[in-house]
């Protein structure tokens, strides 16, 4: 059954946690959702959270919902800011958008200690450091 509903594959579009500022011992982090398509996505609502282990523990983080209405073509929207302390676990984006009347969706997944300084690169469009799942 499910071979008989269309691929809404989503592409061109990236998620990207940011880091916006940094003085000693504090450092502000933001994640961003970014259309680098030529044409709007509409409707986006992403919905994010954590889990995982901490000290040994299991941890879950509150599940956030951001409705962030339409994005232009080659624009950016802030989804929401984010705590180092959070990085040592599995950060989950779920985002869901409509082009035309067509609704696509994905779960963007940031791993465990992937969010480091040693895999930033400059974030398009934006221009600055972070990491990116696209």
């Amino acid at each position: 059954m499910k071979k008989d509903f269309p691929e809404n594959k989503v592409e061109d579009i990236l998620i990207a946690v940011v880091l916006e500022s940094e003085s000693p011992g504090h450092k502000v982090w933001n994640v961003y959702l970014v259309n680098l398509k030529n044409h709007p996505i509409r409707t986006v609502l992403i919905s994010s959270k954590g889990y995982g282990l901490k000290d040994e523990k299991e941890v879950k983080t509150s599940i956030l919902r951001h409705s962030l209405g339409d994005i232009g073509r080659r624009q950016y929207a802030t989804i929401e800011a984010i705590d180092e302390r959070v990085f040592c676990l599995t950060n989950e984006y779920w985002l869901s958008y409509y082009i035309d009347e067509t609704i696509y969706d994905k779960k963007f997944i940031f791993l465990p200690e992937s969010i480091v300084e040693s895999n930033m690169i400059r974030i398009p469009i934006l221009n600055k450091p972070g990491i990116m799942i696209g």
